[in-house]
């Protein structure tokens, strides 16, 4: 299904009282959900999960709303350059780049950001100790988020 028929089917569900639309065309299949007023009106594309030509579309469940963020500590913070998973060692089980308390030199390795299966190094831009860690092993992170306070 090309890009044209898939925005017009986009609209026509945004505009009209339809909650759902599926539509298969050849091996093609498009499943399109309408949001609620309270979600944000966003279309996101799902991976094929069975058959290469099937796509599904949707709006995004409910985001919960986050608790508010405690206030940064002084220091100089190192925030992702990139979307990824963030990781604090270069293998399971290998011991962390870095610890709370480490003394760290401008351009040492801090943790590694895996983006679609590339492992890029996340180094230091500023020489001092690690005070805080702000990310958990393995969890996903978004760019410009807050990794490290470094002091």
């Amino acid at each position: 299904m090309d890009l044209r028929k898939l925005k017009t089917l986009i609209d026509l569900v945004a505009e009209s009282d339809i909650e759902e639309l599926e539509v298969t065309e050849g091996e093609s299949k498009v499943r399109i959900v309408k949001s609620s007023a309270s979600q944000q009106n966003q279309v996101v594309m799902m991976q094929p999960q069975q058959h290469p030509a099937q796509y599904q579309v949707a709006a995004p469940a409910p985001v919960a709303v986050a608790a508010p963020v405690e206030p940064v500590s002084e220091g100089h913070i190192v925030k992702s350059p990139m979307v990824g998973t963030f990781y604090r060692s270069s293998a399971p089980g290998s011991p962390a780049f870095v610890e709370v308390g480490s003394e760290v030199k401008e351009g040492a390795t801090l943790c590694i950001i895996e983006a679609m299966k590339l492992l890029n190094e996340i180094e230091a831009d500023a020489s001092g100790v690690v005070k805080k860690i702000l990310v958990e092993n393995g969890q996903p992170v978004e760019f410009g988020q807050p990794l490290f306070i470094i002091g």
